[in-house]
């Protein structure tokens, strides 16, 4: 079973020496996670959901930054101007730990919301979610500033993917209602899921950004109640259409152009006319009725729109063509 835990972290006063991500020592994280990637099949874990995943292990284990440069705050991104955090903050963890639990909840959604939306917006969705959730979070960070007059939310550093899974949360529980969900082991009706989460999670681990949760939980209600999905969908139509447009610049359906005499209409399959064939077909065809027209009657019978293939004459014709050789032997 995965676990649907998730979390962000709020990094302590830490040196940037101090806040890259621990090499070589405990790995035990790690091996819960490919456990539980090797338990669902690598074979069945949807595109992007493997591909997210896999990046943020990469930038686990291979980090380019410390911590303290990939976190984000109100002071770093909004101050002095970082907006790269909104990127890179969702993509780092502090610890093995802190990664399992979120893409170990990671996986869970993506298995089930990835084939429901389709890999293309699924993807569309989770680079939105990521990039609005650090959005809302700066934004309610300045508000609990303003409001307490503590310049100390102003300067709380984050990192962790979890508030994009508290918003894919609310998505997947909107889509089941009626269900129940498992939050460290309490059954909860997926309606109030998400906040008993919220909750829970900041009364038992002290160190996890509340304000990071509350940010996924809005982005998800701003998609699921609000007009962030007309927006996308509509901004992904647009998208699409471009692409299919420059894919087929010459695609028109009124028709094609004739070598001379101008356009013709194309003729529609089962149309008396062609008898369904193709242009090919039809000249073929026509040159078998041209054929089979010598040594009859040389009296013009009335134009056919079809034409008599060999092998499939009527009986009728048959008897008809007896006379005419007949008539000629006469």
């Amino acid at each position: 079973m995965l676990s649907d835990a998730a979390v962000v972290a709020e990094l302590p006063q830490l040196s940037e020496e101090d806040a890259l991500p621990t090499e070589g020592g405990g790995q035990l994280g790690l091996i819960l996670l490919a456990s539980q990637v090797f338990q669902v099949g690598v074979e069945n874990i949807p595109p992007v959901t493997l591909a997210v995943l896999g990046l943020n292990v990469y930038l686990f284990l291979v980090p380019n930054l410390p911590l303290l440069q990939a976190c984000i705050s109100v002071q770093q991104a909004y101050w002095r101007g970082d907006w790269r955090r909104l990127v890179l903050s969702p993509l780092h963890h502090l610890d093995d730990w802190h990664l399992y639990f979120n893409m170990a909840s990671f996986l869970w959604k993506g298995v089930k919301l990835e084939p429901r939306l389709g890999s293309s917006f699924y993807a569309w969705l989770l680079a939105v979610f990521s990039l609005l959730t650090g959005v809302i979070y700066l934004l309610l960070e300045m508000v609990l500033s303003e409001i307490t007059q503590d310049p100390s939310y102003s300067m709380q550093c984050a990192v962790g993917f979890s508030g994009v899974l508290f918003a894919l949360k609310v998505l997947s529980n909107h889509y089941h209602p009626g269900g129940v969900s498992y939050v460290m082991g309490v059954p909860v009706a997926n309606r109030y899921a998400s906040w008993v989460e919220l909750v829970l999670i900041h009364l038992t681990s002290p160190g996890t950004s509340f304000v990071g949760h509350l940010a996924g939980i809005l982005v998800g209600l701003l998609y699921t109640a609000g007009p962030l999905k007309i927006i996308m969908r509509t901004i992904a139509g647009f998208v699409m259409n471009g692409y299919h447009a420059r894919q087929n610049p010459y695609n028109n359906s009124s028709g094609y152009s004739g070598s001379s005499g101008g356009p013709r209409v194309q003729p529609q399959n089962g149309h008396p006319y062609t008898g369904g064939l193709s242009e090919d077909e039809q000249y073929e065809a026509a040159i078998r009725a041209s054929l089979n027209g010598r040594g009859g009657s040389t009296q013009r019978r009335p134009t056919s729109y079809s034409f008599n293939i060999p092998g499939e004459l009527t009986a009728e014709e048959i008897r008809r063509r007896r006379l005419q050789r007949i008539d000629h032997f006469d």
